[in-house]
């Protein structure tokens, strides 16, 4: 079990970034620029084919040493290997957390009660290499002998977010004739939209769920197989349009699907960090199993980086670092994510899960309320669409906005100069946020008095820039791997459990007893009189 720690802000390291802090809150980016010519080339790392220059941040050698020795005191490097090995780190669900073992790729033994799980994770990555391919190639026909070019994803959550994300952004690489769609939402609409255009004959449904109970999976579910019988008319058509993705080979009988089409994981995998599962289905079936295998190979580098190397050469540990000074010394309370790619259109929704899930959490290991702020709210959009939206407020807004760039020296589509002029962008908007207007600038160009404090831009917004030579598989597995370890050391410093999420279950338990009282016009009310007059109100005129 979880020792006892003292409270965050009771560890001497952490006192001393405090002190450091006020020699530092008034610095700016370009005084540490101005004092150092090689900062620019120094302040970067490489890892997994990744290129990361932090040299825009508000920070000097000194904050990162004192942050490394925070994490010392907090024992961060034996939690790393706590996670690789396999011991139960998730302690209130009593769980290892082996997402990575998904893609070890060397295929060293990883052990769990006792049992090498690797024979296990192997065996399941052929199957899905298997099943894939056989629909892939048109050997899977559906039940009137038609080959598959339509596949929906049922699932929510991490059963969603990660393989719609994968899917766009490997869309490069994917077979074009299979359309993949996505239904998460429990709102009608979005299965309505998904089957409007979809022919029964050649839909392939995969229903992603670990327990087969999923509400709003299973509702879906059950609306696409009531579907599909309607339109074949034939139950027997279920086997040969539905598989699962799920450990219920009861409940997945239940329904019609033969459990040779069920894909399992196991409790050792979040659900948010399942993309290297089976959940992965959709995206294996979209580029192919070598692709998927060459994803996965990213994954595993950026692991290895990161379970091996010190950690003020890590580049997790520092991206870590650097969120965690913004957020805990700086006040600032969000960071955005913006990719230079429009194929990456999903990746800030996806971190959001992934970082506002694991570390959204105000309870610490011994029960605490915690002292410190935990996780920030993540958000972005991809590339210029963002600069027409919202830049105007972290360039000269109120509050301190830290962001990540991420770019890609490479386009899959070379249309003319398109990708000069995006990247003219994505490297201009780093420049302007570290150094900004000054109002003597804005003067010598002859604006108006009037004017030139609206014309100011006051500079030093902080920015990591993150580039890599060409959007791959391999690519994104590294990205993907780099923030999910992110998340993990700023989990363990904020000093929570990072791998369950307990603040989604109590919506769920309501939503459940209102449900039922929805469908019984004779229910008693007994909520708060707010929620009894919407519910009355919504009842009265449905």
């Amino acid at each position: 079990m979880t020792q006892e720690r003292v409270k965050t802000t009771e560890f001497a390291s952490w006192k001393n970034l405090e002190a450091h802090y006020a020699n530092m809150q008034d610095k700016t980016i370009a005084e540490l620029f101005k004092a150092d010519s090689k900062r620019g080339s120094e302040l970067t790392i490489e890892a997994a084919g990744l290129f990361l220059d932090y040299s825009k941040n508000i920070i000097t050698d000194e904050t990162l040493d004192l942050f490394v020795k925070f994490a010392e005191e907090a024992n961060l490097k034996q939690a790393i290997d706590d996670m690789f090995t396999g011991k139960i780190i998730n302690e209130t669900e009593g769980r290892a957390v082996l997402h990575t073992a998904l893609r070890n790729r060397n295929n060293r033994e990883i052990l769990v009660d006792g049992k090498d799980v690797m024979p296990d994770v192997n065996a399941v990555l052929d199957s899905l290499a298997d099943f894939s391919e056989r629909v892939r190639s048109g050997q899977w026909k559906g039940f009137t002998g038609k080959k598959i070019d339509t596949v929906v994803n049922i699932g929510i959550g991490g059963s969603d977010l990660g393989p719609v994300m994968a899917y766009e952004a490997l869309k490069p690489y994917s077979k074009r004739d299979i359309k993949l769609k996505f239904v998460s939402n429990i709102d009608g609409t979005h299965m309505a939209e998904a089957l409007i255009d979809a022919d029964p004959e050649t839909t392939l449904f995969i229903v992603a769920s670990k327990t087969f109970t999923t509400l709003e999976t299973m509702t879906n579910a059950m609306t696409a197989r009531a579907w599909l019988i309607d339109k074949l008319g034939n139950e027997d058509a279920v086997e040969k349009h539905f598989v699962a993705v799920s450990t219920n080979a009861e409940e997945v009988s239940k329904f019609g699907i033969d459990t040779a089409n069920m894909f399992g994981f196991w409790e050792w995998v979040g659900g948010r960090y399942s993309l290297t599962s089976a959940i992965g289905l959709p995206v294996m079936l979209a580029i192919g199993s070598e692709n998927f295998g060459k994803m996965l190979d990213g994954f595993f580098a950026m692991d290895r980086h990161f379970a091996e190397s010190e950690l003020k050469n890590n580049m997790p540990a520092l991206m870590a670092f650097i969120g965690m000074w913004y957020n805990n010394f700086f006040g600032a309370g969000s960071y955005a994510v913006l990719p230079y790619d429009q194929y990456m259109s999903r990746f800030s929704a996806y971190l959001q899960q992934m970082d506002m899930e694991s570390n959204g959490k105000r309870t610490d290991k011994q029960g605490r309320i915690v002292d410190i702020q935990t996780g920030p709210i993540v958000w972005g959009e991809p590339g210029t669409n963002g600069q027409h939206a919202f830049y105007q407020l972290i360039h000269q807004g109120t509050k301190l906005i830290p962001c990540d760039f991420i770019g890609f020296s490479k386009s899959h589509n070379k249309l003319s100069d398109h990708h000069d002029k995006l990247m003219a962008n994505f490297f201009a908007q780093t420049e302007a946020l570290a150094f900004g207007k000054s109002s003597e600038e804005v003067a010598a160009e002859g604006t108006k008095e009037s004017l030139i404090s609206h014309k100011t831009f006051p500079g030093n917004r902080p920015t990591n820039t993150m580039m890599a030579e060409e959007l791959t598989p391999e690519t994104l597995g590294a990205l993907i791997a780099l923030y999910e370890h992110k998340v993990f050391v700023q989990g363990v410093l904020f000093n929570v459990f990072s791998f369950d999420q307990w603040g989604v279950q109590l919506g769920k338990v309501l939503a459940m007893k209102i449900l039922d009282e929805l469908e019984d016009t004779n229910a008693q009310l007994s909520h708060d009189s707010s929620t009894n007059n919407l519910i009355e109100r919504y009842c009265a005129n449905k």
